[in-house]
């Protein structure tokens, strides 16, 4: 049963981009996997948060369901496997994203089409408007790629357009006729009593065409299964959740039609080192008392590998947070974000004679407390 995606990641129903960002950051920080391993729980509810996110951040499927709720995502509409689900259908590598006129009209048109009413008013000759699937895959990358931006090579296997025939699923690799059944139109109707029912013409099932002598090579539908290979690049300062549209990379359609486009879902894997917050990073140092206490400098290694020399006033204080601009993520305008140290400290184990002596020396003067320290 499907849930309530405003309700998974605890935001209103008008609220912003920035707000629904804001909290699925927060949500799939607390919730992931490699924070959590072995948790059942954490990994229902992680998955869950992904979901909300998925239909969300999209205007077409938010508008959606706002509109429908969980119906809008029922019975193979092109996000019925995004919410509550696995967003690539049951395991399948494909994925289709409702079409090239958006999923609310492809509902809007079937139902007017069972109501004997066509689907003329919508796309006119359905055959003209066929697409090929849109293809979604997930991409999972480390913080430093984000950060630097990357390419990722992926290979897939996927319907192409046949080279025999160019696509049109004939013998001599011209342009099939119009079907004379249908007029081109794909449909035919029926009278069942008061209404009248528009179905798929039995005779070029539904493509507008009729193939006298089909393609060897395909057998008449136009496409092909190959195995392709595409470079997918990734920009620098890319965030955890981002979809990537590749326009024209999805599948092809059958018959000549326009191909589907390749979208991709890229996740950002934990850093040990720093945490992300928006173009922000977040890094933990430890540091002895003496140097907080008397000041000093340390050298850090940032995310891009550098060394840097940063100055700790006298007295800092266990869980400041010092900030280091410009040295956080690229903010995708030519600028950068802050790097945030957050301060703690190291407390040694063992302590010499000569050490000891010293410690308690400095607490009596401090207030002739041997407990303060």
């Amino acid at each position: 049963m499907n849930k309530n995606p405003y309700e998974i990641l605890g935001v209103s129903k008008d609220a912003t981009d920035a707000d629904i960002k804001k909290a699925y950051h927060k949500l799939v920080m607390q919730y992931h996997p490699d924070k959590n391993p072995g948790d059942k729980t954490a990994e229902e509810k992680f998955k869950e948060v992904n979901n909300a996110f998925d239909i969300l951040k999209d205007p077409q499927k938010r508008a959606a369901y706002d509109r429908f709720g969980d119906a809008a995502f029922a019975g193979g509409n092109g996000a019925s496997s995004g919410f509550g689900g696995n967003p690539f259908g049951n395991g399948s590598f494909h994925f289709n994203m409702g079409g090239d006129m958006g999923g609310m009209e492809d509902i809007l048109r079937e139902a007017m089409r069972g109501f004997g009413f066509g689907g003329a008013g919508f796309d006119g000759n359905a055959h003209q408007q066929q697409r090929g699937r849109d293809l979604l895959d997930e991409i999972v990358i480390d913080l430093k790629d984000a950060y630097f931006g990357t390419t990722h090579t992926i290979k897939f296997t996927s319907a192409v357009q046949c080279s025999k025939c160019s696509g049109h699923g004939t013998s001599d690799g011209k342009p099939a006729k119009t079907c004379s059944t249908c007029g081109g139109s794909g449909y035919v109707h029926t009278r069942q009593g008061f209404f009248a029912v528009e179905t798929p013409c039995p005779d070029c099932q539904g493509l507008g065409k009729k193939i006298d002598k089909k393609c060897s090579e395909c057998g008449g539908t136009g496409t092909v299964n190959k195995q392709r290979t595409l470079d997918v690049k990734i920009p620098a300062g890319i965030m955890d959740g981002a979809r990537l549209r590749v326009p024209g990379m999805g599948e092809a359609a059958p018959n000549g039609g326009k191909p589907g486009d390749f979208y991709f879902d890229v996740r950002i894997r934990p850093d040990k080192r720093f945490e992300r917050i928006d173009n922000d990073l977040l890094m933990h140092a430890d540091l002895d008392f003496t140097t907080l206490a008397l000041g000093g400098e340390i050298e850090i290694e940032t995310i891009d590998d550098k060394k840097l020399s940063v100055k700790i006033p006298s007295g800092t204080q266990v869980g400041e947070k010092m900030r280091i601009r410009s040295h956080g993520m690229p903010n995708g305008r030519g600028g950068f974000g802050d790097l945030y140290l957050e301060i703690g400290i190291t407390i040694p184990k063992k302590l010499n004679d000569k050490q000891k002596k010293a410690l308690n020396e400095f607490a009596g003067i401090k207030n002739d407390k041997k407990s303060w320290f």
